[in-house]
């Protein structure tokens, strides 16, 4: 892997990253957005005071959300790339394609899914605003210590391999990972500060919607880095298109 490599993945991982957003927007767009104008109206409807609206309403639905996910997904899209650089030949006999797609699952996991568990997403009128600087600070922790310790297990089962064989390793080092982030979950605060008339199906279906934002976005990622990461790095495994010749038409003579 040398600096022309690099920089060339790169350039292609912030373009998948900046796809990757693309449709994440979509998802954030149809998905998020009616469930934060539900929150926003239930909030407005147990409130007697009235906030001068620095920014709209409609420009933060749009031209910010759009800004928002699109920064953020051309940002993990470099990011990424640089974890890819490392983890290419080092995590198993994987290629380009199947290193970029673990990378992305393992992302989701670790970033989101694990510190989603513990401390999930919540709508606007969910929380007291007191409490924030506190919440935001155990939701860093956790997605710290999954990072860490999803990195350890990697470490741990590579370790163990020669001894259990890859299979019993792998399976060792996720149970590790388990336990421990199970741990986390027990010893971490908890934190519950719903509204009790706040409606359950729109709480649901804002986490349901936070969740598949970030799926879309990192399947994408995915996907689209790996292909062009395979393309860039070992073109060999990709299928060319065959170009026709004239003796491939319909009907034309056989020698």
């Amino acid at each position: 892997m040398n600096s022309i490599s690099v920089r060339a993945l790169l350039v292609r991982g912030m373009l998948a990253g900046l796809a990757a957003g693309v449709l994440a927007l979509v998802v954030a767009y149809l998905l998020g957005e009616p469930r934060i104008d539900s929150a926003i109206a239930f909030e407005d409807s147990h409130s007697h005071e009235h906030e001068m609206e620095v920014v709209s309403r409609s420009l933060q639905s749009t031209a910010g959300l759009a800004t928002g996910v699109l920064v953020f997904g051309v940002a993990v899209g470099g990011i990424a790339v640089l974890a890819f650089c490392v983890a290419l030949g080092r995590i198993g006999a994987f290629g380009p394609r199947a290193t970029a797609m673990l990378l992305a699952g393992g992302a989701l996991l670790t970033v989101y899914v694990v510190p989603f568990l513990k401390y999930p997403a919540n709508p606007p009128s969910v929380g007291d605003p007191g409490t924030i600087g506190k919440r935001s600070t155990l939701y860093v922790l956790m997605i710290v210590l999954s990072v860490l310790l999803a990195v350890a297990a990697v470490i741990f089962g590579k370790r163990l391999a020669p001894r259990l064989g890859n299979w019993n390793a792998t399976v060792a080092a996720v149970v590790g990972f388990g336990v421990v982030v199970g741990l986390a979950y027990a010893f971490l605060p908890t934190v519950n500060e719903v509204p009790k008339d706040f409606p359950a199906p729109l709480l649901w279906q804002f986490r349901v919607a936070s969740l598949a934002i970030q799926i879309t976005m990192w399947s994408a990622f995915g996907l689209i880095f790996g292909h062009l990461a395979q393309r860039l790095l070992a073109p060999e495994t990709v299928p060319a298109v065959r170009r026709s010749s004239p003796d491939d038409r319909v009907g034309a003579p056989v020698n």
